[in-house]
């Protein structure tokens, strides 16, 4: 019995001993790396893994590679065609114009402060000449109102007053339309470069049907065909670029024109009731003198 309980208690110790010599999970333990091989022997390489074997029967077919974009910003406008020449006169007149109305297009080009306080006080002295001579030496649209109308009523001192005012209001008008031509440069160039861009863009696809029906682009009739038009389509994407930053430009400076030519109103009223309250206070005496002869 002895014997029987010995025997089993070292068969016991023995299964303990080889569970703790087992890895977790019941995986084994990895393979010793092959030895090299000796000089001269022959290695054996894996087999290949069966299941990523092509079929038979199938071709192989590499992975698509993503196509290279070689488009640089020279052969963008040389896609264009001709139609990229006038569109790039456009794009620069549009930028010098907007320098230009930017540079221009202030409160000082239609009055100044100290010329209008020297104005204020040659009138209430009636003193015309000295005004002529001020009016003269300065760049303000008001200046050429008042130096138009002085001009014309010391040159005609017997004229009515409703003439005198009729020069004045002629000559602000004229003054006031040479502010509006100029932002109409852009609202011309914004109309104009759209359809240049797509007279580009329609002789492009003409050119590209036409190649297709003569036959002249081999088997990629297709490709040919997509990249005759988008190539085309650069001179109207071009034009409307243009064409819509020449028009927020108009917009913004047509505003300012419209602020401006109020300016010119409202000081072109100012003088010419300087000059009424002159010419009322000149009627009286004339009439005086009427009766005494």
């Amino acid at each position: 019995m002895k014997s029987l309980v010995f025997v089993l208690a070292v068969i016991w110790l023995g299964l303990s001993q080889l569970v703790a010599q087992t890895p977790e999970g019941g995986q084994r333990p990895p393979a010793p790396a092959a030895a090299p091989a000796a000089d001269g022997a022959v290695t054996r390489l894996p087999a290949p893994d069966a299941s990523k074997a092509p079929k038979p029967g199938t071709a192989y077919v590499p992975p698509a590679q993503p196509p290279k974009d070689d488009m640089t910003l020279l052969k963008l406008i040389e896609s264009g065609g001709w139609a990229m020449v006038p569109l790039g006169v456009m794009s620069i007149l549009t930028v010098m114009l907007v320098l230009v109305f930017l540079a221009t297009l202030r409160r000082s080009a239609i009055l100044t402060t100290h010329y209008m306080n020297t104005a204020d006080v040659l009138l209430k002295k009636r003193d015309y000449l000295g005004l002529l001579a001020i009016s003269s030496r300065h760049g303000e649209a008001v200046a050429r109102v008042v130096q138009r109308t002085l001009d014309f009523a010391t040159k005609n001192p017997g004229a009515n007053f409703d003439v005198v005012k009729s020069i004045a209001e002629s000559e602000a008008s004229a003054q006031a339309a040479s502010f509006q031509h100029r932002v109409t440069y852009l609202a011309d160039i914004g109309t104009l470069s759209p359809m240049v861009g797509l007279l580009g863009t329609v002789v492009g696809i003409v050119k590209s049907f036409g190649g297709l029906g003569k036959g002249l682009v081999g088997q990629n009739r297709d490709w040919a065909l997509a990249s005759g038009v988008s190539e085309a389509l650069v001179a109207t994407g071009v034009g409307l670029v243009i064409g819509v930053t020449a028009f927020v430009f108009y917009a913004l400076f047509r505003n300012k024109v419209q602020r401006l030519i109020s300016d010119l109103e409202v000081a072109g009223a100012h003088v010419v009731g300087l000059i009424a309250l002159n010419y009322k206070k000149r009627e009286p005496s004339r009439a005086a003198m009427d009766e005494e002869f």
